[in-house]
């Protein structure tokens, strides 16, 4: 049974994972902007901090001011960041039967603070999985490339960023990993393609799953949990 058979919600939830500067956030804005135009409710949404108590918790988890925290601890904060925006966004638009577009979600907390800290990944799924009430994207996208051409080459580097080339290294092997258990869930792709080659291929896949939502006869714009995105 395919993804889009096993929904509960009427809505599509979509989550774009991969490490740190592979063009996330490049291609949930193209992705977003498309599905508006052609008519969908959007929500465009992020983690950490897309709700008012998520950003204090991504303040103190990614600021460099925050200094050593204990990997069980940082753990923790994100977890709770994935708790709210659940309940305050991402459950409240699919079941209204939005196309929810979510830059990081579940993976990202098992690949940096299981494989990256090095935690017991079961543990820390337990967690996640709790927290989020076991809500599952329809389709992750995992966009992959080697760290050593995207966040090393950054020069301001948050608390994560920060962490090292074994931590990003763990952490982009158990995305590839988490991909290859459940490729009807996955798609993965190399970040180095061309932007409008990889929009292309999120489409083409998602778009099975888009026509069982409502299409408004004139697109909505793509809103946020803080305010209105134009497309």
């Amino acid at each position: 049974m395919t993804a889009a058979a096993e929904r509960l919600w009427p809505g599509v939830f979509l989550v774009f994972e991969g490490g740190d500067g592979v063009g996330k956030t490049t291609q949930v804005a193209r992705v977003c902007g498309l599905l508006a135009e052609a008519g969908h409710d959007v929500v465009r949404t992020y983690e950490p901090g897309d709700t008012a108590a998520g950003r204090r918790i991504r303040d103190i988890v990614l600021s460099p001011k925050t200094g050593d925290l204990a990997p069980r601890a940082e753990a923790l904060l994100y977890a709770a960041d994935k708790a709210q925006h659940l309940a305050e966004v991402v459950r409240p638009a699919l079941d209204r039967g939005a196309v929810v577009v979510c830059d990081r979600y579940v993976d990202s907390m098992l690949a940096y603070q299981g494989a990256g800290r090095m935690l017991e990944l079961s543990e820390v799924e337990s967690i996640t999985r709790w927290a989020t009430d076991d809500v599952r994207a329809d389709l992750t996208v995992v966009l992959d490339m080697d760290p050593a051409l995207a966040v090393g080459e950054k020069r301001q580097q948050d608390r994560v960023e920060a962490a090292g080339d074994g931590f990003h290294a763990r952490a982009r092997s158990f995305f590839l990993d988490l991909a290859a258990r459940d490729p009807d869930r996955y798609l993965v792709l190399d970040a180095r393609l061309s932007r409008a080659e990889i929009t292309e291929k999120i489409l083409e896949r998602l778009q099975p799953m888009l026509s069982a939502t409502p299409v408004e006869p004139a697109g909505p714009g793509v809103s946020g949990a803080a305010g209105t995105v134009s497309s």
